[in-house]
């Protein structure tokens, strides 16, 4: 029986993001499924970098706890990622850079100097493609297929640079065969019987809001949420769209209040420093009751902290973002996959209840590549706001229950105001209009009711509940779990608050609810608990992701602790 899964890091300085996205490509192609894994350094030039593609005959839920080839561009690489190797995988070094001493399981190849031989210096990647596809017995014409259709554009001299790029297909193919090493043959692909697409989880989310609706894009660059503005930037574009780079995250936030106190559904994207910028902005949003959407992608903090590296540590930042009374509308998607509904669920959100959504992803997730089922657009209705039409002396502060959003310009004019205000908007300081004030703006929270959410084994006494991009890769140590034969719930939603009804009565019933965050503080336990829940983390805060089998071990750990009385915290 062959194998049903394979996963290849490349480490090393410069060509591991091509080779890995080229790889991820054409298994996509060839009906595999797929989902990559990036980690690099923050400075502009050098440092260690490495890529991971996980391939698979079934859908990928995580990026893969073991190496089965270890493509080392450099010394650096080869030293560092060794350890990672499975006990029958390969290690292929670039024998132009370096030379280890007396490694059984690797061979060398002149990455660069046989690129230069078949008449491309930048064909290198291609070598080392064609070197990793005998080993596991991987269709290396799915591979020239792939080299074909990318560099066929309908330009001088795209024929010589497909034929370079097949030769080194095929040298790297035959050092392969050479070399004497392979793997378990990877089972042939399945391919699914429902159309795909090849996306980031960033481009996901940017999709997902236009297609929501969204028509008004401010941004300013900062890792790792960068990728959002540039597609906004390329794509939200024509009549009635408008997408800009500003000069500070402060000044975005200021953008797309205005735009969305004048009818349009405005969003903007930032990471951990810039929540920090918004935190007045958001707050002027909530107190004036403004629809917008801010997008954070989180990285290793605080400060500069690790701003290429990954982790789940904003939750408090962005669900408590403004000094006073206030909780935000927090969406945090856990695949690439949801990232689409979820881009889409915060334009629903902010229009619907007219204010603020956080909306929270992170850098492995808006990093990583996958092959999903093409999205079902007929599950995502534009929403439009509930405009004013009345007479002026319309007063929208004034009622408990939510009304229509008058317009600059229109009927009903009104103060955005971010003091306490009274019905028209004008600041006052009666209590009477505080207590009013702070009564509709956390009830209208009631209407974000439509969440969607997964229940399973609602009979164990103990649950796991993941959030956020860690999704998958806990999910795969859920159902390890399950195989062997331990009584455990699922419950998952990227909905974190308000949190649908039935995940809330669901966490109720539950003597511990287990949840692993990549974090210090366990911040989402935290709130579990401030809430009255039961519940204690798992936390990693190295900047990489979870590995299966260390959630395994750590939720069976939980799960003694509890049963002996310890209580977790």
């Amino acid at each position: 029986m062959g194998k049903t899964d394979l996963v290849v890091r490349f480490a090393g300085e410069a060509g591991v993001v091509t080779s890995a996205e080229s790889l991820a490509a054409t298994a996509a192609q060839a009906g595999y499924h797929v989902q990559t894994y990036a980690t690099f350094p923050s400075q502009i030039l050098g440092g260690p970098v490495h890529t991971q593609v996980h391939i698979s005959t079934t859908p990928t839920l995580s990026d893969g706890d073991d190496v089965d080839v270890l493509v080392a561009f450099s010394e650096d690489g080869f030293n560092n990622h060794k350890g990672d190797l499975v006990p029958e995988g390969v290690i292929i070094y670039n024998s132009g850079e370096f030379d280890p001493p007396g490694d059984s399981q690797s061979f060398g190849l002149p990455f660069d100097e046989i690129a230069k031989e078949v008449g491309n210096a930048r064909a290198s990647n291609m070598v080392v493609l064609g070197a990793i596809a005998p080993l596991a017995n991987f269709p290396l014409e799915a591979l020239k297929a792939y080299v074909t259709k990318r560099f066929t554009r309908g330009r001088p001299g795209d024929e010589e640079i497909v034929e370079a790029n097949s030769k080194a297909l095929d040298r790297g193919a035959e050092a392969a065969r050479k070399s004497g090493f392979s793997l378990t043959e990877l089972e042939p692909a399945v391919r699914p019987d429902y159309e795909q697409i090849m996306i980031s989880g960033n481009a996901a989310i940017a999709v997902g809001a236009v297609q929501g609706g969204l028509d008004f894009y401010a941004g300013y660059p900062i890792s790792p949420a960068t990728t959002i503005l540039v597609w906004m930037e390329q794509n939200l574009v024509g009549e009635d769209r408008f997408a800009y780079q500003v000069s500070s995250e402060i000044e975005a936030i200021g953008a797309i209040i205005g735009a969305g106190y004048n009818g349009r559904k405005a969003m903007t994207a930032t990471a951990g420093p810039g929540i920090a910028l918004m935190s007045e902005g958001l707050g002027f949003a909530w107190m004036a009751e403004i629809p917008v959407i801010v997008v954070d992608v989180q990285r290793g903090g605080p400060a500069t902290g690790l701003p290429t590296k990954t982790e789940q540590s904003d939750l408090f930042a962005c669900m408590y973002p403004a000094h006073g009374d206030v909780r935000m509308p927090v969406i945090a998607p856990g695949s690439v996959e949801e990232c689409f509904y979820a881009g889409a669920l915060a334009i629903k959100w902010a229009e619907r209840y007219q204010g603020p959504v956080v909306l929270m992803s992170e850098m492995q997730q808006a990093e990583r590549s996958q092959n999903i089922p093409k999205p079902d657009l007929s599950k995502v209705i534009a929403t439009s706001r509930e405009v004013y039409t009345g007479d002026n002396g319309y007063q929208r502060y004034e009622a408990d229950e939510l009304g229509p959003m008058p317009l600059p310009g229109g009927p009903g004019a009104y103060v955005a105001n971010a003091s306490e205000h009274d019905g028209m908007g004008d600041s006052t300081h009666l209590p009477i209009r505080h207590i009013r004030g702070m009564e509709r703006r956390f009830g209208k929270l009631k209407l974000l009711n439509d969440g969607p959410y997964e229940i399973e084994n609602p009979d164990a006494a103990i649950a796991v509940m993941p959030w956020g991009g860690s999704k998958g890769t806990v999910r795969e140590a859920y159902l390890q779990l399950r195989d062997e034969g331990v009584d455990i719930g699922w419950i998952y939603t990227m909905t974190l608050h308000p949190l649908p009804e039935a995940v809330s009565d669901e966490i109720g019933r539950k003597e511990l609810v287990i949840v692993p965050e990549l974090n210090y503080q366990g911040q989402w336990s935290r709130l579990l608990r401030a809430d009255g829940f039961r519940a204690t983390s798992i936390t990693q805060y190295t900047g990489l992701p979870f590995k299966v089998r260390d959630l395994v071990k750590e939720i069976k750990q939980s799960i003694e602790a509890h049963k002996g009385g310890k209580v977790l915290v």
